[in-house]
């Protein structure tokens, strides 16, 4: 499968050595030097795009993966006010588009946790849930998108909370997240539901970003040759 890269930073890197050790080529890298002057005909190229850049480029970086009729998988995230209106245009292009706030397995295994944990604490308002999410200095968005990713599934099944908002809160209606940058972790995801007389926990730590570029290549290989919207429940076929 020939591959497009665009967003050539750690996470490129590390996708691009995972995608070689598969048997797959890459025929476009973008980086900041080109970022503004690749073309679609550069893209038309490649069987897929795998999007990680940075979030002021990110829809426009789609739209001319649309453009050239190419399946795009998206990891860059901090760009998520847009998300419906890339969706719709998706659809009415019948183009691909395969989204996800985390490519991990492993993460992807933890949301469905965490959502099962939640829809079991709602029915417990002696506890009040939270949250706090770490990662590296270089992460430009805060909160992750994994963290309102989290959020979004407790906000479903606790009726008490509408919204969440970056940072603490004493308000109960509002669920904190908590977003600490630290050297170079990264990523820790801890949703926690805490009472006066004790505390439930879960937390999902991530030890490297291979987790996250191998899913990402996974999502590639999926979505090559289909049209429309995808995520990661499509691709793990959870229910």
């Amino acid at each position: 499968m020939k591959i497009a890269l665009i967003g050539y930073g750690k996470m490129g890197k590390e996708i691009e050595q995972i995608a070689l050790s598969r048997g797959h080529a890459i025929v476009l890298k973008v980086d900041r030097n080109n970022a503004d002057t690749y073309s679609v005909d550069e893209l038309k190229k490649a069987d897929v795009a795998i999007e990680f850049s940075i979030p002021k480029s990110a829809v426009a970086n789609i739209y001319k993966c649309f453009d050239a009729n190419v399946p795009v998988v998206v990891g860059t995230t901090g760009w998520l006010s847009a998300l419906n209106e890339v969706q719709a245009k998706c659809v009415d292009n019948n183009q691909a588009l395969f989204y996800a706030s985390n490519y991990s397995i492993g993460v992807n295994l933890f949301f469905k946790l965490n959502e099962y944990l939640a829809k079991m604490m709602n029915a417990y308002p002696d506890y009040n849930v939270s949250m706090e999410e770490i990662h590296h200095v270089h992460k430009l968005d805060a909160p992750s998108g994994t963290a309102i990713s989290l959020a979004n599934q407790v906000i479903e099944q606790i009726k008490e909370k509408e919204k969440w908002v970056n940072g603490a809160t004493n308000a109960t209606n509002e669920l904190a997240i908590v977003s600490k940058r630290i050297d170079e972790v990264p990523g820790t995801h801890t949703v926690t539901y805490s009472s006066a007389v004790d505390e439930i926990s879960i937390t999902h730590i991530a030890h490297n970003r291979k987790g996250f570029a191998l899913g990402a290549v996974v999502a590639a290989e999926w979505i090559a040759g289909k049209k429309g919207v995808y995520g990661m429940n499509d691709l793990m076929s959870f229910k």
